[in-house]
């Protein structure tokens, strides 16, 4: 069989938590993967290899997710086929500025990390705000909605429309588990 490869760089401060205590958390990504994961712990580089390519892209996506700030045990949800991660660049929105990219990171999270469990709560989803990224875990449908949430609040819409969108968003989603139908991701 042909073995493959992905090699990619998570930031050195959570090199710590994809291992894990005693190596938990790596090996646990290892088992139900069926790849190899070797890490060089000073630089955070990440080799990931294995036969099956389905397991190994879903190892390198519980190790992106770890990698941008989310709980190892949130990251193995990705291991479910009706799961998904999605990122962010809060950067496309900020450009270059400094200030921009806090203030854009601050929306999102929004007073006592209120804008962040609204987005989290209505989408049934985890969101993950790290370095110059926003993340976002959960099922696909859950996902498309939080990340077309998340954009709008980057893009400058108020929090309040953003809310009713979610909300409205929301009950399809719970009619369409109810009835079986499929959902449209358009612009409001």
């Amino acid at each position: 069989m042909t073995e493959f490869m992905y090699e990619l760089r998570v930031p050195k401060d959570r090199v710590a938590v994809l291992i894990g205590k005693d190596g938990k958390v790596k090996k646990e990504i290892e088992l139900d993967t069926k790849t190899k994961i070797s890490i060089d712990s000073k630089e955070g580089d990440i080799f990931i290899t294995g036969e099956d390519a389905l397991g190994l892209y879903n190892a390198r996506e519980v190790v992106k997710a770890v990698g941008r700030g989310f709980n190892p045990e949130v990251a193995l949800l990705l291991l479910k086929p009706d799961y998904s991660f999605e990122m962010i660049d809060v950067q496309e929105y900020a450009g270059k500025s400094k200030e921009k990219l806090l203030r854009l990171k601050g929306r999102v999270i929004g007073e006592e990390g209120k804008s962040r469990r609204i987005i989290e709560e209505l989408t049934e989803s985890y969101v993950s705000i790290y370095g110059k990224t926003v993340s976002v875990i959960g099922s696909i449908e859950s996902v498309a909605i939080a990340k077309q949430a998340i954009e709008s609040l980057l893009k400058g819409a108020t929090h309040a429309s953003v809310y009713k969108f979610l909300e409205k968003k929301r009950r399809e989603l719970k009619r369409i588990k109810l009835l079986g139908e499929s959902i449209e991701f358009k612009n409001n």
